[in-house]
Parts: C-alpha cells; sequence; structure tokens
C-alpha cells in the first residue's frame, strides 16, 4: 500500500532543458566571481565539489560540508572570501534563469490530489543545491506554498541520487517503509534507482534522461496527466 509520494523536480515537475539550465547556470556564476577566482579555476572547483557530493556516503557529514570542503581546497580560498557571493548570487541572480523552465498546471494538481488523499509527499531533487535555490525552483512550478512533508537540500542531505541509502533516508525521515513508497522522475538512472529500496517507480516521459546504463526497475510511466489520472483514480501502482 502506497503512503508516500517522492518527486523529482527538474524535468519532472519542473520541465526544463536541464543542459542548457546547467550552462547558463554555471557560466552565470563564474562570472559573478570572477573578481574573486579566475572562471577555470572555479569551474572545475565546482563540479569536482558536486561530484565530492554524488560520491560520499558518509551519514554523519552534510552535502554542503562535503562540498565546502573540496571547493574551498581547490580554490585556496577560505569561506568568508566567496560565500557571501554565493550567496548573493542566490538572492539575485539565480531567479532570473526562471524563463529556461516552464511550469504547468497539471504539477500543482498532482501535488494537490495527493495532499488531498494523504498521502506524505516529498520533493526528491537531487540535493547539490544550496535551499535558496531549491525553493526558487519550486516558486518556478507554482507549488512553492505546498506543505510538503520533507524537501532535500544540500544543507541538510547526507546522500545524494542514485544511492540506495539516499531514498531509504527519506522513508525514514517520512516514517514509512520504502514499499510503501512511490519515486515519480524523469531520470532513468538518478530517479528509478529507488527500486534498490524497494520503492515503486514511475517514470515521466517527455523530458527524459537516460545514460543508458545501469538500467532499473520502473513499475509505469506515461505523462504527468497520465500520472494524475492514476492518482486521482487510484490505479495501477496506487491499487497493488
Amino acid at each position: 500500500m502506497i503512503k508516500a509520494i517522492l518527486f523529482d523536480l527538474d524535468g519532472t515537475l519542473l520541465p526544463m532543458d536541464t543542459e542548457a539550465f546547467i550552462s547558463t547556470y554555471m557560466s552565470e556564476l563564474a562570472a559573478r566571481v570572477s573578481h574573486i577566482v579566475s572562471p577555470d579555476i572555479f569551474t572545475k572547483a565546482l563540479w569536482n565539489g558536486t561530484k565530492a557530493m554524488m560520491s560520499d556516503t558518509n551519514s554523519t557529514i552534510t552535502n554542503e560540508k562535503v562540498f565546502e570542503a573540496v571547493f574551498l581546497k581547490e580554490t585556496g580560498l577560505k569561506k568568508e572570501d566567496i560565500w557571501p557571493e554565493l550567496d548573493e548570487f542566490y538572492i539575485t541572480t539565480f531567479p532570473s534563469f526562471s524563463y529556461l523552465c516552464h511550469s504547468q498546471p497539471i504539477a500543482r494538481h498532482i501535488v494537490e490530489e495527493a495532499v488531498k488523499k494523504q498521502y506524505k509527499i516529498a520533493v526528491a531533487t537531487n540535493p547539490v543545491f544550496p535551499k535558496a535555490a531549491i525553493h526558487h525552483r519550486l516558486e518556478w512550478a507554482g507549488i512553492s506554498d505546498i506543505p510538503f512533508d520533507l524537501v532535500t537540500v544540500y544543507e541538510e542531505s547526507t546522500f545524494t541520487k542514485p544511492h540506495k541509502q539516499y531514498f531509504e533516508s527519506i522513508a525514514q525521515q517520512l516514517d514509512v517503509h520504502p514499499s510503501e513508497c512511490v519515486m515519480v522522475g524523469n531520470d532513468k538512472q538518478e530517479d528509478m534507482a529507488a527500486s534498490l529500496s524497494g520503492m515503486k517507480t514511475f517514470l515521466i516521459e517527455g523530458c527524459v534522461i537516460d545514460r543508458g546504463k545501469p538500467q532499473y526497475a520502473i513499475d509505469a510511466k506515461g505523462s504527468l496527466d497520465d500520472f494524475f489520472l492514476m492518482l486521482k483514480r487510484d490505479q495501477g501502482i496506487f491499487s497493488s
């Protein structure tokens, strides 16, 4: 019996061209701090810090601290030298990237239906961004006012997708068993890896990301409209 629904954000509740978004984000951020560190050094440190978060499985250290350690070591900077600039960037510049995404009313209808049916709901976006950046993306999707039970952000999370522990941690925080959850996402590797924990999976088509391998179990797939009908009618994964 499904008791909780985990929603990916980018490409799922918030359709976007991920490559275009990341390219714009990286170039704009590097330019913003170019008076502190060269764009080449900054970009390399940012990527390596992100890779460190993606590979780390130490449950006692937040993703933020993992990133911070690698990033500061590679740039040779102290936190107080650059963090205020990064924080300001997420407040003033990041919101302007909304043009790279487009909200769909169906996303809000889905989440509202889940709340109505009393499912526990989580925004299971890969927690490699600060809380401020994720909040802006929730605003772009038109769902920032929804009372989610959990939103994974890098300041509070200790795992990332596609690690099994990431999904298990969310289930634990929602006080449900992984088998009582369904992960809804568009990434065949990062999101469908939820099946490793025993979760059901629903692949949202339209902005599918598929790196080829590994391949994980997909219990159902379709558009956001298809998922909404299944949820509303208690069909498919919700009736099994």
